[in-house]
C-alpha cells in the first residue's frame, strides 16, 4: 500500500454501455476533460472499431491534449488494434476470451490459438511504440495455469500492463484475492483489475485485488456499466485513501463534481444512500446523531472520511426522527430566534406533519415556525405575476414569467426539453441579474387519482455558495406547481443569504 496506485477509468466505455445510455461526442469530450480534472491516470475513451462515430470520439478525445492516458479497446485481431493505433491513443486495450466456457462457444479458438492470438497483438501494439495493455477475458473462471501461461507470454512479447477481469462479477472478495496474488507471483508487470459488480462487490473486490499486488484499479462513475455496472470511482478511491491509507492521483474534491455530470449526461441518478457521493452520504436526521454531529463530526461520521474531502456539505435534516438540536440549528440557519417553549411547540408540530408521511421541507419549517411565533417571517423577495407555457409536437417547448423582484418587474423566456424544464429554466434566467441558482433536485408524485389527479412537486435549490434549500407545492398543474416550489425555494434561499451576509 506504500506504492501510489492507479486509477484506470472506464465511464466511456463500460460505462457507455449501460442499457439506455448514450452520449454525444460533446458530453464525451466534457466527461473527459473532467476526468482530467478528477486526475485519473488512464480514460478508456472507446471501442473504435464498434462504429466510425466511436472512432471519430476516440480520435477528438486522444487530440485534446489531456494530462492522463486516454486507452482505445481492441480485440486482438489486426483491423481492431489498428483503428485504436489510428486515433492516435497512449495505449491500447486489447483482449481474447480465455475461459473454456467463452473460447469454446464465442471464439472457438483452441488454448493454443489464443496465446499466439494474444502474442502477437502485443506484439503488433508495441512495434508501434504505444503502451499495451492485456485482458484476459472472464479470467475468473479461466483455468489457473493457463491464465499464468498466457500472461507470462505477453509479458515477454513486450505487454506493458496485464488486466485481470471479473467479467460477469462471480468472484467472492477471498478468492480474488487469492487469485490475484497467485499471479502476482508469477509474472513481473503490473496487474490492474476490472470487477463487475453483479453481486454488488465489485468494490470489495477490487480492494482485496490491490491488498493482493494489483496496482491499478478499472472504475467508472457512479458505477455504471454493463448489467449491474462496475466498480465504483468514489467508492475505490475513498476507501483505499481514507481506510487503507494508500495515495491514487485523484483530487478527491471534484468527486461529487463528477459524479454530477455523469448523472445528468446519462441520465442515470444515483440514489440518495449512495456512499461518498449521494445526498444522503452526510445527512443526518436522528436526534441522537445530529446531537453528537453538532458537538463533534466524528461522532457519527467515518472522521477518516469528511464532506469537504469530496466536495460534498454536511445536512442536518429535520425530520420525524429529529431532535431540539437539528430543529435549533435549521432555525437559526433561517435567522429564526425562538424560546425554548416556542422551539419545544415547533418541535411537535414538525413531527406531527412528518408521522402523516410528509417529507418536511426548509418551507414546512419556515411555514409552521412564522405560525407559533404568530408573525410572518421574513420577505418573499420575489412575488409571481404570471407564467405561460406553450407546448406542442411541433412546438419546441417555451415559457415565459413575470414577477416582481425586490422593486423591480422582471420578465424572463426560455426553451426546454418539456413544459416544466421550459418554466424552471426561465425562472433561473430572471434570478440571474441577482443571484446564481440551479435547480439540484425535482421530484413529481401524483397524490390523488385520475387524469385530473393533483400532483406534489419537490425541489430543491443551490446557490453559489453550496446552500441548499428545499420546497413543495401542490396543485393539478404541474407547471404551476413547480414554479410555485422553485419560487419559495428561491424566497427562503435569499433569506438566508442575506443572513450570512450579516454574519
Amino acid at each position: 500500500m506504500n506504492k501510489r496506485k492507479t486509477i484506470f477509468d472506464t465511464t466511456l466505455r463500460d460505462g457507455e454501455q449501460t442499457p439506455g445510455v448514450s452520449l454525444t461526442n460533446e458530453q464525451k469530450l466534457k466527461i473527459a476533460r473532467q476526468l482530467d480534472k478528477l486526475g485519473v491516470d488512464v480514460l478508456e475513451a472507446g471501442f473504435p472499431i464498434s462504429s466510425q462515430g466511436e472512432k471519430q470520439n476516440v480520435r477528438a478525445i486522444a487530440s485534446e491534449g489531456l494530462t492522463l492516458d486516454v486507452c482505445g479497446l481492441a480485440r486482438v485481431l489486426p483491423k481492431d488494434l489498428d483503428a485504436c493505433i489510428d486515433c492516435g491513443v497512449d495505449m491500447v486495450h486489447t483482449f481474447v476470451s480465455t475461459s473454456d466456457i467463452q473460447r469454446i462457444h464465442t471464439i472457438k479458438k483452441s488454448r493454443e490459438e489464443v496465446v499466439t492470438m494474444a502474442v502477437d497483438a502485443v506484439e503488433r501494439i508495441k512495434e508501434h511504440g504505444v503502451k499495451c495493455m492485456f485482458s484476459a477475458m472472464d479470467a475468473t473462471r479461466t483455468d489457473l495455469d493457463y491464465l499464468t501461461e498466457i500472461f507470462r507470454a505477453v509479458e515477454g512479447a513486450g505487454c506493458d500492463i496485464i488486466n485481470v477481469p471479473d467479467t460477469v462479477g462471480v468472484m467472492s472478495p477471498s478468492r480474488m484475492y487469492n487469485l490475484v496474488n497467485s499471479i502476482y507471483k508469477e509474472v513481473n508487470i503490473p496487474i490492474d483489475v476490472h470487477c463487475h459488480n453483479d453481486f454488488g462487490i465489485a468494490v470489495a473486490n477490487s480492494l482485496m485485488a490491490v491488498e493482493a499486488g494489483a496496482s491499478q484499479v478499472q472504475c467508472t462513475v457512479n458505477g455504471i456499466g454493463e448489467r449491474a455496472g462496475n466498480a465504483n470511482l468514489a467508492q475505490v478511491v475513498m476507501s483505499l485513501h481514507s481506510i487503507y491509507g494508500a495515495k491514487t492521483n485523484i483530487n478527491t474534491e471534484y468527486l461529487l463534481e463528477t459524479s454530477k455530470m455523469v448523472e445528468n449526461f446519462t441520465g442515470i441518478r444515483s440514489p440518495p444512500n449512495t456512499p461518498i457521493v449521494g445526498d444522503n452520504a452526510f445527512a443526518h436526521e436522528s436526534g441522537i446523531h445530529t446531537h453528537g454531529v453538532l458537538e463533534q463530526s466524528d461522532t457519527f461520521e467515518p472522521g477518516i472520511m469528511t464532506p469537504e474531502m469530496v466536495g460534498h456539505k454536511r445536512r442536518i435534516v429535520v425530520g420525524k426522527h429529529a431532535g431540539k438540536h437539528a430543529v435549533k440549528k435549521s432555525l437559526d440557519d433561517m435567522g429564526i430566534e425562538t424560546t425554548e417553549e416556542q422551539l419545544d411547540e415547533i418541535l411537535v408540530r414538525i413531527k406531527d406533519i412528518a408521522n402523516k408521511g410528509k417529507r418536511i421541507c426548509d418551507a414546512d419549517l419556515h411555514a409552521v415556525a412564522s405560525a407559533v411565533l404568530g408573525r410572518n417571517l421574513g420577505q418573499e423577495t420575489i412575488i409571481l405575476k404570471e407564467f405561460s407555457v406553450m407546448t406542442g409536437n411541433l412546438t419546441t417547448p417555451t415559457a415565459v414569467v413575470r414577477a416582481t423582484v425586490g422593486d423591480e418587474e422582471a420578465v424572463a423566456s426560455n426553451f426546454g426539453v418539456g413544459p416544466i424544464d421550459a418554466a424552471l429554466k426561465a425562472v433561473e434566467e430572471m434570478m440571474g441579474g441577482y443571484t446564481k441558482i440551479k435547480v439540484r433536485d425535482f421530484s413529481l408524485e401524483a397524490i390523488t387519482g385520475g387524469s385530473d389527479a393533483l400532483a406534489e412537486v419537490t425541489i430543491s435549490v443551490e446557490d453559489e455558495d453550496g446552500r441548499v434549500v428545499s420546497a413543495q407545492s401542490a396543485s393539478a398543474d404541474i407547471a404551476t406547481a413547480s414554479v410555485d416550489a422553485l419560487i419559495t425555494a428561491i424566497n427562503i434561499l435569499l433569506e438566508k443569504k442575506k443572513l450570512w451576509t450579516m454574519q
